[in-house]
């Protein structure tokens, strides 16, 4: 098992996820930059936080169309795992992968605090050693982490068991509290929280290490 970690100019949360995978959980990862066009030896691939190309024009806009994600998007058509975490959320809603939008929070300004959540992980491959309606808390830090659909897209999104990650006490003003979202099939999932820096008791909790242990079976 190896993890592709998509680095980008602007990433800030790439070596946070090699830690969590490799210091807490002896996963290899490999960072991948993003004008790669190859994703041969990976097994699943994330696409971590930070600021892609400083968040120009909107978060994601630009990094979307990167060589790489080509391949990623195949990736993930043929059921290959992939996680978008924070402005890998914000990706994967720009590439198509995940419905909605990310916009700026409610009160405009930028988030750091933890976030009680509630998991409902439905047929989501990664969160699959959480229970149904399980608290849990995990670190948000985001500027742009509003969630957006319109009803009747949130609507079909809840119907289907895709919204997988509520904020208990919604900190952002996302429509219906959603924190995360899976796709139908349940190998991709973005979300807004950070799970790389809730898996060591030392930084606080360890909240996020069954997420990423997912992959160990």
């Amino acid at each position: 098992m190896t993890i592709g970690v998509v680095v980008f100019p602007g990433s800030n949360c790439d070596r946070d996820v090699r830690w969590a995978a490799e210091g807490c959980l002896g996963i290899p990862t490999r960072f991948l930059w993003h004008e790669e066009r190859s994703l041969e030896g990976i097994d699943a691939v994330v696409l971590p936080g930070g600021f892609s190309y400083g968040d120009y024009l909107r978060c994601g806009a630009i990094a979307h169309v990167s060589p790489l994600l080509s391949e990623v998007a195949a990736f993930a058509a043929r059921g290959g795992p992939v996680l978008g975490i924070c402005n890998g959320f914000q990706i994967l809603t720009e590439m198509g992968l995940l419905p909605g939008a990310l916009t700026r929070n409610r009160q405009l300004h930028f988030l750091c605090e933890a976030a009680p959540l509630t998991v409902h992980p439905g047929a989501c491959q990664w969160l699959r050693h959480y229970g149904e309606g399980e608290p849990i808390s995990l670190p948000i830090a985001h500027g742009e982490g509003c969630f957006q659909a319109d009803a009747d897209t949130l609507a079909a999104l809840e119907g289907e068991g895709q919204v997988v990650l509520r904020y208990a006490a919604n900190p952002n003003g996302s429509a219906g509290d959603v924190a995360g979202l899976s796709n139908a099939q349940g190998n991709v999932l973005g979300l807004m929280p950070h799970p790389e820096r809730a898996c060591d008791p030392i930084t606080g909790g360890t909240d996020g290490s069954r997420l990423l242990a997912s992959l160990l079976g």
